[in-house]
Formats: structure tokens, sequence, C-alpha cells
């Protein structure tokens, strides 16, 4: 590794990258928010259509970045990767700015932002890998603040894009509001592209020994051209239904393969660290399958069957765009993190931080009573509509179960997997995520609205049907993690033992 002079802290190495993730997040939750609305209310589809191809897109942007780790760590190098997948997502976005209907253009729009995510993804996250190895005291808070850029991100663009399609639907046309709405999520990217431009020298000492070399031309074509194939093979899963829950059963295959074969090859001394990282990682599908009712079912209940207005004491105060109620999301998890870096520091410094998969079985809990609340919430339903702040504290608890389970997922990767197999392994997990947003896009349909039905009077039971299962399915997830804690302490403390200390990377600050 590359040795700067004067040296760079842990700190400034980790704002570039914190940066970069928070303006390509920006691009893709701006994009995320309108995508299910946009294909119904634009291109004709029916929800459970919809939901199953907005599914197959977020599985597919998950599963890819498997092959950009990999193409990270042994082709083209961590940092170059991580830059090149930022300039595709752009083009990506561009290609949904062109004022078209046509299904074709956006599946091949998607395809392209498929392939820059899965070149982005995983190399964002293994630099911030990079940046703490051997700082076990430090990675859980990294981690943390990370998944925090996320949503600060999203949090922005999810407020924005919805905003930006009814103000430009209003004075210029209705499908012009939703192109620009898209368009505005390219800009994002573009940002956070000179933003890195003026901060690139403090990652220079941080990437895969690819990284250190020049370039090779044959690897940058063949990357190119395996680049554009995937483009075209993703546009045509998009496009078939059968096709893509086919390959989601192959991708279950193969991220099950993947694991055994490393648990296989590994040496003793890494084996109890990927058992580990196994099963956190099945868990972690469970909890995705929650996810992904962001963008399907709860977005159309939000459509559907919340008063829009937010009130307080009989007073009002402001009225949402259906869609920025994703935004609750963001909110919550920009104003926990802090909250739960705070207790996660104060408890290592008193050696008693709880172990990952404790922290699971709490998110489980959390995510478990947040979805109970929007039957809660539809007991004083008026007129089929429940109220704003049902939205808000169902949010909430979901929220917080996300960052205590979604939040330590990359940590838990950092933690258990050995460094050679860092950047594979980032990829390996967004797999298993990927698996998850399909699956949840399916189990959303079990929410879908039969066509004869407009009135929110008889659409609101079928919502809170589905929202209360997925309560009682987190409260099975909470008793199985909690059943697992002893299997995965000792797992843990197996892992710590074998484990070769390295000395920890001291920052200037």
């Amino acid at each position: 590794m590359a040795i700067q002079n004067p040296p760079v802290s842990q700190t400034r190495s980790f704002s570039t990258v914190f940066l970069i993730e928070m303006w390509e997040r920006f691009g893709f939750y701006g994009m995320q928010v309108l995508m299910v609305t946009y294909m119904m209310k634009k291109l004709g589809f029916v929800d459970s259509k919809a939901n199953l191809v907005w599914g197959a897109a977020a599985a597919l942007i998950y599963a890819t970045p498997a092959i950009g780790g990999w193409v990270g760590d042994k082709l083209i190098g961590t940092r170059r990767t991580m830059i090149v997948g930022a300039i595709v997502l752009a083009l990506g976005y561009a290609m949904l700015w062109i004022p078209s209907n046509n299904p074709t253009l956006l599946y091949c729009a998607l395809g392209v932002i498929v392939v820059g995510n899965g070149f982005f993804k995983p190399n964002a996250g293994n630099l911030v890998r990079k940046i703490y190895e051997g700082d076990d005291t430090r990675i859980d808070s990294a981690f943390t603040i990370y998944y925090m850029a996320v949503n600060i991100g999203s949090m922005v663009s999810m407020t924005a894009t919805p905003w930006i399609r009814n103000y430009v639907g209003e004075h210029y046309g209705d499908a012009l509001g939703w192109h620009t709405a898209f368009g505005s999520c390219a800009v994002g990217l573009v940002l956070g592209l000179g933003n890195y431009v003026l901060m690139h020298r403090t990652l220079a000492h941080i990437g895969s020994p690819a990284d250190e070399k020049p370039l090779s031309l044959a690897r940058v074509a063949a990357v190119l051209v395996a680049s554009v194939a995937m483009v075209f093979i993703a546009a045509a899963i998009l496009q078939s239904l059968s096709i893509a829950k086919g390959a989601v059963i192959l991708a279950g295959v193969v991220i099950l393969g993947i694991f055994a074969y490393l648990i296989w090859i590994s040496q003793k001394s890494e084996r109890a660290g990927l058992i580990a990282a196994l099963v956190l990682t099945v868990q972690t599908i469970f909890f995705f399958i929650f996810y992904a009712q962001m963008a399907t079912s709860l977005n159309l209940f939000a459509q559907n069957n919340v008063n829009l207005s937010f009130e307080m004491f009989g007073a009002h105060l402001f009225t949402w765009i259906p869609e920025q109620y994703q935004n609750l999301n963001a909110i919550w998890i920009v104003i926990l993190s802090p909250v739960l870096v705070f207790i996660y520091n104060g408890l290592g410094r008193a050696g008693k931080d709880p172990s990952v998969a404790f922290k699971f079985a709490l998110g489980f809990a959390a995510v478990a009573v947040g979805f109970f609340m929007y039957g809660l919430g539809a007991m004083s339903a008026v007129d089929g509509q429940v109220s704003s702040w049902t939205m808000i504290w169902g949010y909430g608890l979901y929220s917080l179960g996300e960052l205590l389970v979604s939040g330590l997922g990359l940590a838990m990767i950092a933690r258990y997997v050995p460094a050679r197999m860092g950047g594979f392994m980032m990829g390996a997990y967004y797999v298993a995520v990927g698996i998850s947003q399909y699956l949840g896009s399916v189990v959303a349909n079990l929410a879908s609205i039969p066509e004869h039905i407009s009135n929110p009077v008889e659409s609101l039971p079928i919502y809170i049907s589905l929202f209360n299962k997925l309560g009682f399915v987190g409260i099975a997830c909470t008793v199985v993690a909690v059943v697992m804690l002893p299997l995965m302490n000792k797992l843990s403390a197996s892992h710590a033992e074998s484990r070769t200390a390295l000395p920890a990377v001291h920052s200037e600050e």
C-alpha cells in the first residue's frame, strides 16, 4: 500500500467516501421513490406488475456488486471501479430524463443503473473497510455514520424529486415533470463526481493492489464488453417476469454455493467468522423483505389510504405528496444514527458493546412493532384513511430496525470476513439483499388491489392484513434470532481467539 506524506487522517479519507456515497444515494433514491408510481401512472402497469418489475430491478441492482467487488479487487482497482460506477449511474439516470414513455427505454435505463450500481456499491463500502482496517473499536460507528450518508442523500432526493415532478408537471406538462425529476438524479451524480475530483488525494493511500498498478487496456476492454452485455441481459430479464423469477432462484443457489465454497477452502482460523457471516446474511435476507415494502406496498398505501395533511391540535401544518412518505425512513435514520453511535461508543469504552447478533434480534423486534403500528392507526381511520402521524411512528420503528440490521450488515462483513475476501464478500452480501428485494415485491403483491376497488374503505383492510402478517413474521424472526444468540456468541468468540491481531490504524486528529 502506498504511504502518503504527510499522512491523511481516517476522518478525512472517510469524508471523501461519505460525500460521494451521499450523492450516489441521492440519485438512486430519487429514482426509486417515483419508479413504481411512474410505471403505473405513465406506462399503464397494474400494481402487481409494477411491484414485480421494480422488485426484479432492485434484485439485479443489489446482486451485481458481487461482480463489481471482484472487478475492484482483482482487475482495475477499488477506487477506479467506484468512480466508473458513479459515471455509469449518471448515464442511466440521464436516459430516464429522455421524454419517452417507451417501456423498452425504461428497461435499458434500468439495465445501465444495474451495471453502475454493481461497480459503485461494493467498492465504496470496501474503501470504508480499508480505512478502518484493524480498528475494531471504531468500525461499527464508522459504518453507522456511513449508513447515515446514504440517508442524508436519500432524504433530500425523496423530498425533492416528487416536488420537482409536481412543479414541472403543473407548469410545463405532466410528462416533462416525470422526466425532469429523473434527470435531477443524474445532476446529483455529477455533483458527487465533482466533489470527488476535489478530494481524491485523501484516498490515494487506500485501495486494492490493482489500484497501484497501471491500467491494462485488455482488462478495461473486457470490463467494457461485459458491462454492455450485462445491460442488455438485465433489460431482457426485466421484460420477462418468469426469467426474473428464475434468475432470483439461481442467485440464491449461487450465494449459498459461494459461502459453502469459501468456508470449505478457508483456513481453520477463518471458518468461525465465515459461518457467523453466513448466519447473519440469512437473517439480513429476511429483513430486506420488510425493507422492500417501502417502495411497493407502503408507497401504494400512502397513495390510497393516508390522509396527506399533517395536523396537530386541529391546526393544519403542511401537506405531503404520497411518494414523499418514503422520506420518513431517511429522516429517522439521520436522527437515530448519531444516537446509536453515541451508545455504541459508550458501551464499547465500558467493554459492554452488544454483539452484532443481539443487535439483529433487537432490529427485528423494532420492525415487527413498526408494522403493527399501521393496524393500530387503521382503528381510528376516517373514510378509509389513516393519519399521517401513523406513518411517522411506523416508519420510525421500522427505521430503527433497519439501522440495527442493515446498518451493521457491512460492518459484519468487515469484522468476520478475511481481508483478502473483503471486496468479493461485500458483493456477495448485496446478492443476498437483491434476492430479498424481489421476494419483498412478491410479498407486496399480497396487497394487490383488484381493479374494481377504488374506495379507500375497501382497500384499507387489504393493506392492513399484509402489514399485520409482516408484524407476526417480524416476531418470528426475533425469536429465531434470540434462539441463535448462544451459537453466534460462540462463533464470534472462536473467531476472535483465532484471529491474528492487527495494529489499530490511528488518526492524526
